[in-house]
């Protein structure tokens, strides 16, 4: 009796585990397409009109705070008689559906529908004028929806390739690690100052930690911070040159925006960095806040030096390693 009972429940497992594997999501294949490319599925007059004006203003605006001007997003039109198969394994794509037959209007947004990780979004409208109308309600949303989806595809591909003593180090300062992939490397440590950098012959990809005591009256506002942050670097990162360091660009002025991220409220600050007494600049975003005991700002920054190429994409993947930020459960000692 006992065998068959133990017959019956190995049967009853392999019956289960089979359903189990039936149910499971088909395997997607990897996306494709470059980084921060999207493809725009719509008609080529309304491409051409005052509806792909609306999409060009909103996606391919100049992305804030480069040296030079740099699209939001490289945009690529399809009409829905091209989108074929091989563009439906692109990593973004905003369809536009467009039918007076259309009830909700609105977006859907949907991910890993033909590949993964994959960011699709779905505007429903009547006619052109009512989807102009969708993307001026919605427009943050669905750049924030693709910036996610960009973001993410770093970060996940920085925890499968990651320089895990690099985030011990950082923990055992701050109590909270960023995930490094692997081609950083430590440049600097102290105990209030932490310099890590990708360093390449014709660029660099660097992000600093630093925190100090919270004894500013207003410690986020935007003059606090670009003078602390000064402080540190002239102290922390000389140049070649003789008397030569990083500061900040006086020529344009930062912007602060207060933001939330999995349950974390920082300032998120942009701005453009140069080295006094030489001839060298570029990008940088930073993430200003409390410690877990509220007694020092923790600063977390990105910064990019790439002479001979754009970098918008350089920036976009250094400041997606910010987001992978996390506290320890186990204190600070990064272990």
């Amino acid at each position: 009796m006992k065998k068959i009972i133990k017959t019956v429940i190995c049967i009853a497992a392999l019956i289960s585990a089979v359903s189990c594997m039936n149910n499971t999501k088909t395997l997607l294949p990897n996306v494709s397409g470059k980084a921060g490319e999207v493809i725009i599925v719509v008609g080529k007059d309304n491409w051409e009109g005052n509806l792909g004006n609306e999409i060009g203003g909103l996606l391919a605006r100049d992305c804030e705070y480069l040296p030079q001007r740099e699209p939001l997003y490289s945009l690529v039109n399809l009409s829905p008689g091209a989108f074929s198969d091989m563009f439906k394994l692109h990593r973004n794509i905003v369809i536009f559906n467009i039918d007076s037959t259309v009830v909700k209007q609105g977006v859907v947004y949907r991910t890993d529908v033909w590949a993964h990780p994959q960011c699709v979004i779905q505007v429903n409208a009547s006619c052109a004028d009512s989807a102009i109308v969708v993307l001026e309600k919605n427009g943050e949303n669905i750049t924030g929806a693709i910036e996610q989806a960009e973001r993410n595809r770093v970060i996940a591909n920085t925890l499968l390739y990651e320089e895990s003593k690099l985030g011990d180090v950082v923990a055992k300062m701050i109590g909270g690690r960023v995930h490094f992939p692997v081609g950083y490397n430590l440049k600097k440590v102290t105990d209030d100052f932490i310099w890590i950098a990708d360093e390449k012959q014709y660029s660099t990809q660097g992000v600093f930690i630093y925190k100090y005591p919270a004894t500013d009256e207003d410690p986020f506002s935007e003059e606090n911070i670009i003078a602390r942050r000064n402080v540190f670097l002239k102290e922390y990162v000389p140049a070649t040159a003789e008397n030569s360091y990083m500061t900040t660009s006086v020529f344009v002025k930062p912007g602060i925006k207060f933001l939330k991220y999995h349950n974390l409220d920082f300032v998120e600050t942009r701005g453009l960095w140069e080295v006094y007494n030489d001839y060298m600049g570029g990008p940088f975003v930073s993430h200003s806040f409390y410690s877990k005991d509220g007694k020092d700002i923790i600063v977390l920054e990105a910064w990019v030096y790439a002479p001979k190429y754009d970098k918008r994409q350089y920036l976009r993947q250094t400041e997606s390693l910010l987001y992978s930020f996390e506290w320890d459960e186990d204190g600070n000692d990064g272990k």
